[in-house]
Formats: structure tokens, sequence, C-alpha cells
């Protein structure tokens, strides 16, 4: 939910994900740490305030972000490394407080909350509510576990909520919703944007903007997972699936969600087919875009160029593996890359003096009708006695 609103905040040209901590907010004690570096808790920050622990303690023990930081806030270098950090996303809501100018909360309810109607989402508890319990591991008896109001660090995963907000959160993180944030935008969070290869990463898994990325069964998964004690909470999506698993528990221990999650992705991937949507046609049809679909190729690798009902141009290989990417018109001929290699690569028609499309440019990388067609602009140019056998 924070690293949201701070994405926002983005899409709203207030800050750029490149800018370090102290140009917003000064004297943290952290503002070498980028918003890009928090929010894919690559900071270096450690994983938790200084004692006591903050999830069990009242938050008006850290009243301020010195509280939260501590003396020595950094246990690895800015960057290098994927490191789970609360503390950071306690910055990250006092960034949001102070570019917005009201409480993390007031901004929360205000820019997500009411837009996706999670009415039985706070961050205090309103009743009816469950209780948090912790069970003893050895005997058949329960505890109950304190409910704290955590201040400051409570953008780091103080909220309540229900099943069914959080399956309509769920529709937001898979779709985008542009009263909050547009499709294009929460695909960009999907995106591993931590280190691969870190051990603090289950094998498989990656960290984007604010969300945990992970490969099962050949899917691909995105979400969360969080615990207060009393409480675990995970929420999974299977994107290509278009399916989302919301496990909540009421114990301070117990099963690991994600899997749980995963695995409920998978039970119902596999027993409820998806329905293909109904095929549309485009609403225009543009001649000078016409006439750049079918086959075109990189040299000798062969690539389709479909133009879609989105507006969208999709190149995909023809061998089926490769480089692909869908393509977002620009309104001015050109298009530009969304995803993988070719994201923010700019894809555009050169045309001879006569009108006639030479090739297609990308990235510098040039597309021809035919390989190496010698009709074409091909870098370096083509050997004049052609194609040929090898005797």
């Amino acid at each position: 939910f924070t690293a949201v609103l701070v994405i926002r905040l983005r899409d709203e040209g207030l800050l750029d994900l490149g800018d370090p901590l102290e140009k917003h907010m000064s004297g943290t004690g952290a503002g070498e740490d980028t918003v890009a570096e928090l929010l894919a808790n690559t900071s270096g920050l450690a994983a938790e305030s200084p004692a006591p622990w903050w999830e069990r303690t009242s938050g008006g023990l850290r009243p301020e972000i010195a509280d939260v930081l501590g003396e020595q806030p950094f246990l690895h270098p800015v960057g290098r490394r994927f490191h789970y950090s609360n503390p950071g996303y306690t910055l990250l809501g006092a960034l949001v407080e102070k570019l917005r100018g009201a409480t993390w909360e007031e901004v929360l309810r205000r820019e997500v909350l009411l837009p996706l109607g999670l009415d039985r989402t706070s961050v205090r508890p309103e009743a009816p509510h469950a209780g948090g319990w912790a069970v003893h591991p050895w005997a058949d008896v329960m505890l109950p576990e304190p409910s704290e109001d955590l201040g400051r660090m409570a953008p780091a995963g103080q909220l309540w909520s229900t099943a069914a907000d959080l399956a309509r959160f769920a529709v937001f993180l898979a779709n985008g919703d542009d009263r909050v944030l547009s499709v294009e935008t929460v695909r960009e969070m999907h995106m591993p944007a931590a280190p691969a290869g870190m051990a603090d990463l289950a094998d498989g898994a990656s960290y984007g903007l604010g969300l945990q990325i992970q490969h099962r069964d050949g899917r691909l998964l995105v979400g969360h997972s969080g615990s207060l004690p009393g409480f675990l909470a995970n929420l999974t999506i299977g994107v290509a699936d278009d399916v989302a698993a919301v496990v909540l528990a009421n114990c301070t221990s117990g099963p690991l969600l994600s899997v749980v999650g995963a695995d409920l992705v998978r039970i119902v991937a596999e027993a409820e087919p998806r329905i293909p949507e109904p095929w549309r046609p485009m609403r225009e049809a543009d001649s000078a875009s016409l006439e750049l679909a079918g086959q075109w190729y990189w040299g000798t690798n062969g690539f389709a160029l479909r133009l879609t009902a989105d507006g969208f141009a999709s190149l995909e290989p023809l061998s089926g593996a490769g480089r692909r990417s869908r393509f977002p018109a620009n309104g001015d001929g050109t298009w530009t890359g969304l995803e993988g290699y070719f994201h923010g690569e700019l894809l555009k028609a050169v045309r001879r003096p006569d009108g006639s499309v030479d090739h297609l440019d990308l990235g510098s990388f040039v597309f021809t009708r035919q390989p190496y067609d010698e009709a074409s602009s091909v870098p370096g140019g083509v050997d004049p006695e052609g194609w040929r056998g090898i005797g």
C-alpha cells in the first residue's frame, strides 16, 4: 500500500524514483538512498528498528525518524544487495506525508482505500474483527497477543483488512485502476528491481517496486506477505492466469503463507480454465501503421509485428523464443517498448524518399522484410554477391 502511494507521487511528477531521499527530506540519516532503492529493499538499511521490538511495543517509543533508524542504520552498501527493511518503508511513509502535507493514514484513505472501495481496510481495528493469538508450540493452549498502534512504523505494515477487500486490491494490482495507478504502472511494479541471487530471497524469487515476485510451477506470481504478532497474511496473484489468492490467519506462527497462496493459485488455475476474451477489431484502421504488420527480420532472426485492438504493436520472435515486447503508440507514428529487453526503446518506421518503408528501427536495431535485405539500409551493408551455397 505504501509503495502505491509513493509511485503515485512519481506519476504526478512530484518525485523521480532515482531521486535521493535527501532531495525531499533532509536530516534523515539515510539521505543517500534513492526512492527506488527504498522501494526495492536495496537501501542497505537494517531489517528492523532498534530494540525493543517495534511490532509488539507502542509507536510512542519511536516518535521521530531518528528513533526508527538508530545510530547505525546501514548494514550493507547502498544498492548492492536485497535486504528487507521495515525502517525503509517508514521513511517512504514519511516521504508521502512530507509531499502530500497530510498523515500517511489520511493519504492512504483518500488515494487508495476510498477509490478502490476497500471499506473494511483501516489502520486500526474496527468491529467486528478477529483477535490475534499465539498458539503454544507444544500444548493446545493459546495466549492473546497485544494490538499496538505502531506510530512511525505503521507504513511498514499496520493495516487491518478482510479477504474481500484484499481480493479487490488484488484486482487492482493485476489490472490497474486509472483512479489510482494505470495498468502500465502496476506492471512496472511487477518487474524485478532487486539484484538476483540475493541470500535473503528464496530460490526463484525476486523483489519489484514494493511487490514480492516468485516463479512456481511455471507461473509468474506477484504479491506480498505480512505479519504482526497474532496475525499472518498473504496476497498472491497469478498474473497470466488472472487468479489471486488471499490467505489470512489470526495466529503468530503457522505454515509459510506464500506457499499456501501459490498452491491455491495453481489449484484454481488448473481446475478452472480461463474463458478467452472475445475478439474485437480496432476502432480505426491506420493505413500507415497497417503496412508495417507482418514478418520482419533482424539479421536472420524472424519476427512478427502485429497491431492489436488496444492500440499496441506487438513484436514476437517467429521461433517462439527470444526477445519480445508490446509497444504502445506515441501518437506520432512511433511506439515505445513496454517490457523486457526493449522496455523504453523507440520503434519507428524509416521511409525512403518516395514514402515506402525501408526498414524498422528499434533502438538502432534494423528490421527488414527479408533476411539482410540488400534493398534496405542494413548496417555495414550486404555482400554484393548475395546469398550463396557452399560450392
